[in-house]
């Protein structure tokens, strides 16, 4: 079996853990878990790391839209630099099979350093195409198929799983979710630690079915590569 590629991100404004530092970051200590669980099953794989949440990426500016909708041959310097960091991050997603994120939501939704990473990565030509003249939808995902998004979030209150109390003002999942499967990454997996803003023995809780889901996880995605590898005809 071949060894995979893994891209962390982190995205929050916390830069400690929680458990460990004061007011830690809950996110970071959901993908921290998930690496060293992946890497205990598997230490063939690699792991390519990214903070965006202490240094994020440059938001869009109009200059970047220009250069992102100039055709790669008529680019002039000034446009190749001003990609240059977008053009990076693309790079780091299509080498990677398993991208991790930890998402807290800020106000219902991603946070800010986040949402300039997916504008960096969702690019016309680059991870989606676009042909006007295209029979029926003009729009199509260019990531190649078989890459996985875990999301690991965190919520100052609770009932924002589907169906819950707040499950239709969580823009955290979706906000991941839908632009990165509108690129081609469309199996997706989420899990989130919920009651932080109470403190009491619910958040205790949450943490600790939280970390059990994200072993489980891990579990069932290291087993689903070992099923796929059996499938797999030798070759001759």
């Amino acid at each position: 079996m071949q060894p995979l590629n893994i891209l962390q991100i982190d995205a929050s404004a916390r830069p400690g853990l929680s458990g460990i530092d004061p007011r830690g970051s809950h996110t970071r200590r959901l993908t921290r878990r998930f690496i060293e669980r992946w890497q205990e099953a598997r230490p063939q794989d690699s792991v390519a790391y990214r903070d965006v949440g202490q240094q994020p990426p440059s938001p869009v500016r109009g200059d970047w839209i220009a250069a992102a909708f100039t055709r790669p041959e008529r680019r002039d310097e000034a446009a190749r630099a001003c990609l240059a960091e977008s053009d990076m991050l693309v790079q780091e997603l299509l080498r990677a099979d398993l991208i991790v994120i930890g998402a807290p939501m800020y106000n219902f939704g991603l946070p800010a350093q986040l949402k300039a990473w997916l504008d960096n990565v969702v690019r016309v030509g680059v991870t989606f195409g676009f042909d006007r003249s295209r029979q029926g939808e003009p729009y199509w995902p260019m990531l190649p198929p078989g890459k996985q998004l875990v999301i690991l979030s965190s919520r100052g209150d609770y009932g924002y799983d589907p169906g819950g109390r707040l499950g239709d003002i969580n823009l955290v999942e979706r906000g991941l979710s839908v632009p990165m499967g509108y690129i081609g990454l469309t199996q997706t997996h989420s899990i989130a630690i919920e009651y932080d803003e109470f403190g009491d023995e619910r958040l205790r809780a949450s943490i600790s079915a939280a970390e059990t889901a994200v072993d489980n996880l891990v579990e069932e995605l290291v087993q689903n590569l070992l099923e796929t590898a059996d499938r797999e005809p030798a070759l001759a």
